[in-house]
Protein backbone atom coordinates (compact mmCIF):
# COMPACT_ATOMS: atom_id res chain seq x y z
CA UNK A 1 0.00 0.00 0.00
CA UNK A 2 1.11 3.23 -0.82
CA UNK A 3 0.11 4.66 2.51
CA UNK A 4 2.79 2.33 4.28
CA UNK A 5 5.68 4.10 2.32
CA UNK A 6 8.54 5.74 4.09
CA UNK A 7 7.85 9.38 3.60
CA UNK A 8 10.90 12.05 3.57
CA UNK A 9 11.79 13.54 6.22
CA UNK A 10 12.90 17.40 6.24
CA UNK A 11 16.22 18.19 6.84
CA UNK A 12 16.39 21.89 5.81
CA UNK A 13 14.09 24.72 3.50
CA UNK A 14 14.34 22.78 0.26
CA UNK A 15 16.00 19.61 1.41
CA UNK A 16 14.37 16.26 2.53
CA UNK A 17 16.42 12.57 3.28
CA UNK A 18 14.45 9.24 2.45
CA UNK A 19 16.65 6.65 4.09
CA UNK A 20 16.24 2.87 2.49
CA UNK A 21 15.32 0.48 3.96
CA UNK A 22 18.81 -1.67 3.31
CA UNK A 23 20.58 -1.49 7.06
CA UNK A 24 23.66 -3.62 8.21
CA UNK A 25 26.91 -3.17 9.75
CA UNK A 26 28.62 -1.43 6.27
CA UNK A 27 25.07 0.95 6.00
CA UNK A 28 24.49 1.41 9.52
CA UNK A 29 20.40 2.61 9.54
CA UNK A 30 20.16 2.70 5.65
CA UNK A 31 21.49 4.61 2.66
CA UNK A 32 20.39 8.38 2.67
CA UNK A 33 18.59 9.57 -0.41
CA UNK A 34 18.40 13.46 -0.33
CA UNK A 35 15.32 15.67 -2.04
CA UNK A 36 17.54 19.00 -2.47
CA UNK A 37 14.75 21.38 -4.10
CA UNK A 38 11.38 22.17 -4.06
CA UNK A 39 8.14 21.91 -6.50
CA UNK A 40 10.38 23.82 -9.52
CA UNK A 41 12.45 21.11 -9.47
CA UNK A 42 14.52 18.16 -7.85
CA UNK A 43 18.14 17.21 -7.68
CA UNK A 44 18.27 13.68 -6.55
CA UNK A 45 21.15 12.35 -4.75
CA UNK A 46 22.56 8.92 -4.37
CA UNK A 47 19.08 6.99 -5.20
CA UNK A 48 19.91 3.84 -3.71
CA UNK A 49 19.81 0.50 -3.74
CA UNK A 50 17.61 -1.81 -5.80
CA UNK A 51 14.62 -2.05 -3.60
CA UNK A 52 11.09 -1.97 -5.17
CA UNK A 53 9.98 -0.59 -2.18
CA UNK A 54 12.74 2.36 -1.69
CA UNK A 55 11.75 3.11 -5.31
CA UNK A 56 7.77 3.57 -4.85
CA UNK A 57 8.52 5.65 -1.32
CA UNK A 58 11.24 8.21 -3.48
CA UNK A 59 8.56 8.49 -6.57
CA UNK A 60 6.15 9.44 -4.11
CA UNK A 61 8.11 11.81 -2.09
CA UNK A 62 9.03 12.89 -5.73
CA UNK A 63 5.21 13.90 -6.11
CA UNK A 64 4.38 15.96 -9.64
CA UNK A 65 7.91 17.62 -8.97
CA UNK A 66 10.19 17.55 -12.34
CA UNK A 67 13.68 15.89 -11.62
CA UNK A 68 16.49 18.20 -12.48
CA UNK A 69 19.22 15.93 -12.14
CA UNK A 70 20.29 12.42 -10.48
CA UNK A 71 23.86 12.45 -8.34
CA UNK A 72 25.54 9.42 -7.40
CA UNK A 73 28.40 9.92 -5.12
CA UNK A 74 29.98 7.04 -5.78
CA UNK A 75 29.15 3.41 -7.64
CA UNK A 76 28.54 1.39 -4.15
CA UNK A 77 25.87 -1.24 -4.57
CA UNK A 78 23.94 0.66 -1.82
CA UNK A 79 24.13 4.03 -3.67
CA UNK A 80 23.57 3.79 -7.46
CA UNK A 81 21.76 0.95 -8.87
CA UNK A 82 18.05 2.39 -8.75
CA UNK A 83 19.71 5.44 -10.56
CA UNK A 84 19.01 3.99 -13.87
CA UNK A 85 15.14 3.25 -13.01
CA UNK A 86 14.82 6.83 -11.23
CA UNK A 87 16.33 8.28 -14.69
CA UNK A 88 13.68 6.25 -16.89
CA UNK A 89 10.54 7.08 -14.46
CA UNK A 90 11.75 10.57 -14.38
CA UNK A 91 13.87 11.80 -17.78
CA UNK A 92 16.58 13.20 -15.66
CA UNK A 93 20.19 12.68 -16.07
CA UNK A 94 22.09 10.86 -13.91
CA UNK A 95 25.61 12.92 -13.35
CA UNK A 96 28.65 10.82 -11.75
CA UNK A 97 32.77 11.36 -11.56
CA UNK A 98 32.15 7.92 -13.78
CA UNK A 99 32.35 4.16 -13.96
CA UNK A 100 33.10 1.99 -11.06
CA UNK A 101 36.80 1.73 -12.48
CA UNK A 102 36.90 5.58 -12.51
CA UNK A 103 39.45 7.90 -9.96
CA UNK A 104 41.46 4.63 -9.45
CA UNK A 105 45.57 5.73 -8.81
CA UNK A 106 47.85 3.85 -10.46
CA UNK A 107 48.73 1.64 -7.68
CA UNK A 108 45.24 0.52 -7.78
CA UNK A 109 44.69 0.58 -10.86
CA UNK A 110 47.64 -2.36 -10.91
CA UNK A 111 46.49 -4.01 -8.04
CA UNK A 112 43.36 -4.82 -9.98
CA UNK A 113 44.72 -5.83 -13.11
CA UNK A 114 46.52 -8.02 -10.78
CA UNK A 115 43.03 -9.52 -9.51
CA UNK A 116 42.60 -7.81 -6.22
CA UNK A 117 39.16 -7.61 -5.75
CA UNK A 118 36.91 -4.82 -3.38
CA UNK A 119 35.43 -6.54 0.04
CA UNK A 120 32.67 -5.06 1.72
CA UNK A 121 29.85 -2.58 0.01
CA UNK A 122 29.96 -4.26 -3.02
CA UNK A 123 30.43 -2.44 -6.58
CA UNK A 124 28.16 -1.55 -8.74
CA UNK A 125 30.37 -2.17 -11.99
CA UNK A 126 26.77 -1.72 -14.51
CA UNK A 127 26.59 1.72 -13.39
CA UNK A 128 27.00 4.65 -16.15
CA UNK A 129 26.19 7.49 -16.05
CA UNK A 130 25.03 9.93 -18.63
CA UNK A 131 26.63 13.35 -17.60
CA UNK A 132 30.67 12.79 -16.52
CA UNK A 133 31.55 15.42 -13.86
CA UNK A 134 34.70 16.53 -13.17
CA UNK A 135 36.17 18.23 -9.74
CA UNK A 136 35.18 22.25 -9.57
CA UNK A 137 32.01 21.40 -12.14
CA UNK A 138 28.73 23.01 -10.93
CA UNK A 139 25.07 21.02 -11.13
CA UNK A 140 22.62 23.41 -10.90
CA UNK A 141 18.32 24.01 -11.08
CA UNK A 142 15.87 25.49 -9.78
CA UNK A 143 16.37 27.26 -6.41
CA UNK A 144 19.80 24.56 -5.97
CA UNK A 145 23.19 24.63 -7.10
CA UNK A 146 25.90 21.82 -6.09
CA UNK A 147 29.75 22.21 -6.78
CA UNK A 148 31.46 18.91 -7.60
CA UNK A 149 34.52 17.86 -5.30
CA UNK A 150 36.07 15.07 -6.82
CA UNK A 151 36.99 13.33 -3.39
CA UNK A 152 38.20 9.80 -3.96
CA UNK A 153 39.65 7.33 -1.36
CA UNK A 154 36.35 5.34 -0.06
CA UNK A 155 36.45 4.64 -3.68
CA UNK A 156 37.82 6.22 -6.85
CA UNK A 157 34.97 7.81 -8.51
CA UNK A 158 34.04 9.34 -5.30
CA UNK A 159 32.36 12.93 -5.11
CA UNK A 160 31.05 15.21 -2.43
CA UNK A 161 28.87 17.84 -3.14
CA UNK A 162 29.43 21.83 -1.91
CA UNK A 163 25.91 24.23 -1.47
CA UNK A 164 26.39 26.93 0.56
CA UNK A 165 28.04 25.91 3.76
CA UNK A 166 26.92 22.00 3.50
CA UNK A 167 28.45 19.54 1.79
CA UNK A 168 27.11 16.67 1.11
CA UNK A 169 29.96 14.28 1.48
CA UNK A 170 28.58 10.59 0.30
CA UNK A 171 30.33 7.81 2.57
CA UNK A 172 33.73 9.66 2.64
CA UNK A 173 32.73 11.42 6.41
CA UNK A 174 30.26 10.03 8.33
CA UNK A 175 29.10 10.53 11.95
CA UNK A 176 28.28 6.87 13.13
CA UNK A 177 31.81 5.39 11.51
CA UNK A 178 35.06 6.13 10.29
CA UNK A 179 34.49 4.93 6.15
CA UNK A 180 35.75 1.75 5.03
CA UNK A 181 38.86 1.84 2.51
CA UNK A 182 38.89 -1.60 0.68
CA UNK A 183 41.69 -1.90 -2.00
CA UNK A 184 41.48 -1.81 -4.87
CA UNK A 185 38.36 0.85 -4.97
CA UNK A 186 39.34 2.33 -1.74
CA UNK A 187 42.81 4.38 -2.03
CA UNK A 188 44.07 5.46 1.90
CA UNK A 189 46.41 8.10 0.40
CA UNK A 190 44.07 9.29 -1.61
CA UNK A 191 41.58 9.23 0.81
CA UNK A 192 43.94 11.31 3.58
CA UNK A 193 44.29 13.86 0.78
CA UNK A 194 40.44 14.21 0.48
CA UNK A 195 40.11 14.71 4.47
CA UNK A 196 42.18 17.62 4.16
CA UNK A 197 40.73 19.18 0.96
CA UNK A 198 37.37 18.98 3.25
CA UNK A 199 39.52 20.82 5.48
CA UNK A 200 40.13 24.16 3.60
CA UNK A 201 36.10 24.96 3.25
CA UNK A 202 33.84 27.26 5.25
CA UNK A 203 31.05 24.56 6.49
CA UNK A 204 28.83 24.39 9.21
CA UNK A 205 26.98 20.87 8.29
CA UNK A 206 28.11 17.56 6.51
CA UNK A 207 24.81 15.29 5.01
CA UNK A 208 26.94 11.84 5.09
CA UNK A 209 25.36 9.01 2.69
CA UNK A 210 24.30 7.12 6.44
CA UNK A 211 23.37 8.27 9.62
CA UNK A 212 21.87 11.79 10.89
CA UNK A 213 23.92 14.96 9.51
CA UNK A 214 27.25 15.88 10.94
CA UNK A 215 27.01 19.19 12.86
CA UNK A 216 30.55 20.11 13.57
CA UNK A 217 31.96 18.98 10.28
CA UNK A 218 35.73 20.36 11.49
CA UNK A 219 35.84 18.51 14.35
CA UNK A 220 34.91 15.41 12.49
CA UNK A 221 37.42 15.58 10.06
CA UNK A 222 39.62 16.34 12.94
CA UNK A 223 38.74 12.92 14.61
CA UNK A 224 39.12 11.15 10.49
CA UNK A 225 42.62 12.25 10.46
CA UNK A 226 43.73 11.27 14.15
CA UNK A 227 41.98 7.91 13.65
CA UNK A 228 43.81 7.22 10.79
CA UNK A 229 47.08 7.93 11.92
CA UNK A 230 46.92 6.26 15.22
CA UNK A 231 45.52 2.84 13.24
CA UNK A 232 48.85 3.88 10.75
CA UNK A 233 51.16 3.77 14.03
CA UNK A 234 49.58 0.86 15.66
CA UNK A 235 50.34 -0.92 12.48
CA UNK A 236 53.86 0.41 12.55
CA UNK A 237 54.47 -0.55 16.10
CA UNK A 238 52.92 -4.06 15.49
CA UNK A 239 55.70 -4.65 12.77
CA UNK A 240 58.60 -3.22 14.65
CA UNK A 241 57.67 -5.53 17.27
CA UNK A 242 57.23 -8.54 15.48
CA UNK A 243 60.32 -10.92 14.86
CA UNK A 244 58.82 -12.55 11.37
CA UNK A 245 57.47 -11.20 8.56
CA UNK A 246 53.48 -10.97 9.70
CA UNK A 247 50.21 -11.57 6.91
CA UNK A 248 47.49 -9.30 6.60
CA UNK A 249 45.46 -10.97 9.35
CA UNK A 250 47.67 -11.36 11.64
CA UNK A 251 48.85 -7.95 11.64
CA UNK A 252 44.83 -7.14 11.91
CA UNK A 253 44.28 -8.97 15.29
CA UNK A 254 47.02 -7.58 16.93
CA UNK A 255 46.15 -3.94 15.54
CA UNK A 256 42.63 -3.65 16.07
CA UNK A 257 41.95 -4.87 19.63
CA UNK A 258 38.57 -3.10 19.65
CA UNK A 259 36.66 -4.07 16.81
CA UNK A 260 33.88 -6.60 17.00
CA UNK A 261 34.36 -9.98 15.07
CA UNK A 262 31.84 -9.42 12.44
CA UNK A 263 33.88 -6.28 11.29
CA UNK A 264 37.21 -8.01 11.17
CA UNK A 265 37.00 -8.78 7.47
CA UNK A 266 36.53 -5.13 6.99
CA UNK A 267 38.94 -4.47 9.44
CA UNK A 268 41.53 -6.23 7.17
CA UNK A 269 40.56 -4.26 4.20
CA UNK A 270 41.26 -1.20 5.57
CA UNK A 271 44.92 -2.79 6.93
CA UNK A 272 45.37 -3.88 3.56
CA UNK A 273 44.67 0.30 2.78
CA UNK A 274 47.06 1.34 5.37
CA UNK A 275 49.86 -1.46 3.81
CA UNK A 276 49.62 0.07 0.52
CA UNK A 277 50.11 3.50 1.59
CA UNK A 278 52.91 2.94 3.71
CA UNK A 279 54.43 0.30 1.09
CA UNK A 280 54.22 3.55 -1.39
CA UNK A 281 55.81 5.78 0.97
CA UNK A 282 58.87 3.53 1.66
CA UNK A 283 58.28 2.62 5.34
CA UNK A 284 56.80 -1.29 5.00
CA UNK A 285 57.95 -3.75 2.93
CA UNK A 286 55.76 -6.26 1.16
CA UNK A 287 57.01 -9.78 -0.08
CA UNK A 288 57.44 -10.97 -2.65
CA UNK A 289 54.76 -8.51 -4.00
CA UNK A 290 52.23 -6.27 -2.88
CA UNK A 291 48.60 -7.82 -2.46
CA UNK A 292 46.07 -9.59 0.07
CA UNK A 293 48.61 -12.69 0.61
CA UNK A 294 51.38 -10.72 0.69
CA UNK A 295 53.86 -10.54 4.33
CA UNK A 296 55.22 -7.46 5.74
CA UNK A 297 57.56 -5.72 7.75
CA UNK A 298 58.95 -2.89 8.67
CA UNK A 299 61.71 -1.21 6.30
Amino acid sequence: MMDDLPTARSLAPDLRVLRAPNPSPMTYLGTNTYLLGGAAGLCIIDPGPSDPRHLDALLSAIGGAPVEAIVVTHAHLDHSPLARVVAEETGAGIFAFGPAEAGRSAVMAQLAREGLAGGGEGVDFDFRPDHIVADGDVIDGPGWSLTVLHTPGHMGNHISLVSGRAVFTGDHVMGWASSLVSPPDGDLTDFMASCRRLQEFETDIFYPGHGDPVTEPAQRLDWLIRHRLSREAAILTVLAQADRQLTIAEITEMSYTDVAPALLPAAERNVLAHLVDLTQRGLVNASPKLGVSAKFSRT
